[in-house]
């Protein structure tokens, strides 16, 4: 892998276009009166990029506040349990917060700082997106409030508290299902109002242009440290990358560098686990890649679980974070395109792997990374046991205690 950072031009992926599409899916569909505030915001994105001032701060960040680079650590023993010839874990359950989350939070609120916004909104399905972006509001001495659902806030009250300590509102929102996609309705209505001093920090790669750029930006830290590390460890050859897809950020952190730095030729199988619930057939799953169809949702173009009417259908999970009715609209273009495989992972066998990886190697998961590693067999019967496989551990456990002891795990 010693040439992987210098592909031929015609042989790198590039998206999003100027509108912010991907092929068919992105775009920009919302209200006339928040266009500008739209428009307004991917140029200041723009404007920051090219200021080494705004890129050295995000870095110096990343390292000395967040503890970056994460581990990429060997698991010897689940590679064992799981038949593989090797397991790669890059360790995002070990930034500061727990989760990949606060990569992207850092870079939004150094934007809105930059733009002169002093009040913050974001929404939470899991609650680490609400507390990356309450952390990072506390550090900037900026105001914030964080849109969550009463199901999630009683899933994860753990992660309120800590909201709430951190000095941040948290605003339930009982409509609908009380998940995450009616925090985001919520959060995105109340932008609407409040738009000339608030900076709406989207935790995931979706949402109006130019949100699934910036957060794909701010996450590819992820997979840029990923093909860093596997060259330092001497690992010739890459069989699968794996991640687990709600919204689709850390997925999408770890598979785009992939796809713009190596070739077509040297690209590993790139895989994304969705949630699928209580199986693809029962209706009961959060699998929009799988088993939805395009639509427009919060603004955006990409597949999703719909009637027949076009309107959002009720997604579930036994993660928080990842019972969202869409999908990152690249997600939607890669799968369309055969860049990404995407399958279906069930509670039961999220819950089995969260389990092996805690016994295995005295790593505690988040349910939503359990899907992903819940692939490693299934990848293991296919590619053989010698194949070579990556896992982005997207974050750790604690919040999802109460879940797991539910699930009857541990005793």
């Amino acid at each position: 892998m010693s040439d992987v950072l210098l592909p031929s031009a015609e042989l790198a992926y590039s998206a999003p276009d100027a509108a912010g599409f991907y092929g068919p899916y992105g775009g920009t569909f919302v209200p006339e009166t928040v266009v500008p505030a739209l428009a307004e915001l991917a140029a200041a994105y723009e404007q920051a990029l090219a200021d080494p001032a705004f890129t050295e701060e995000f870095a110096y960040l990343l390292r000395d506040y967040v503890g970056r680079p994460s581990p990429l650590y060997r698991a010897d023993r689940l590679a064992e349990a799981v038949g593989l010839g090797a397991v790669y874990l890059k360790r995002e359950d070990l930034n500061h917060t727990g989760a990949h989350k606060v990569n992207n939070t850092i870079g939004q609120c150094l934007l809105a700082r930059r733009m002169g916004k002093k009040r913050v909104i974001a929404e939470t399905g899991a609650g680490q997106h609400g507390v990356a972006t309450a952390t990072i509001a506390a550090l900037m001495g900026m105001e914030c409030a964080i849109f969550m659902g009463t199901e999630d806030i009683r899933r994860q009250a753990l992660n309120v508290y800590k909201m709430r300590l951190l000095g941040a509102e948290v605003i339930p929102v009982a409509d609908g299902t009380g998940t995450l996609a009616d925090a985001v309705t919520a959060a995105l209505r109340h932008w609407v109002e409040r738009v000339e001093d608030t900076f709406y920090v989207i935790g995931s790669a979706l949402g109006p242009h130019p949100y699934p750029r910036m957060v794909r930006d701010f996450q590819s830290v992820i997979g840029t440290e990923a093909l860093a590390q596997l060259e330092e460890k001497g690992v010739g050859h890459l069989d699968a990358v794996i991640a687990c897809i709600g919204g689709g950020s850390n997925a999408i952190g770890t598979f785009y560098p992939f796809l713009s730095a190596l070739p077509a030729d040297q690209r590993p199988l790139l895989v994304g686990a969705e949630a699928a619930g209580l199986g693809l057939e029962s209706g009961r799953h959060g699998a929009a890649l799988t088993k939805g169809s395009p639509g427009v949702l919060h603004g955006f173009y990409s597949y999703l679980l719909q009637d027949d009417a076009g309107n959002p259908l009720e997604a579930y999970s036994i993660s928080a974070g990842l019972d969202y009715p869409g999908v990152g609209p690249e997600h939607s273009y890669l799968k369309d395109e055969g860049l990404v495989r995407y399958e279906g992972v069930t509670d039961a066998e999220a819950l089995a792997a969260f389990a092996l990886l805690t016994r295995t190697e005295g790593i505690i998961p988040a349910i939503e990374s359990s899907h992903a590693l819940a692939l490693l067999p299934r990848l293991a019967a296919e590619l053989g046991s010698e194949a070579v496989v990556m896992v982005t551990v997207s974050g750790r456990g604690d919040k999802d205690m109460d879940i797991v002891r539910e699930a009857g795990l541990g005793g």
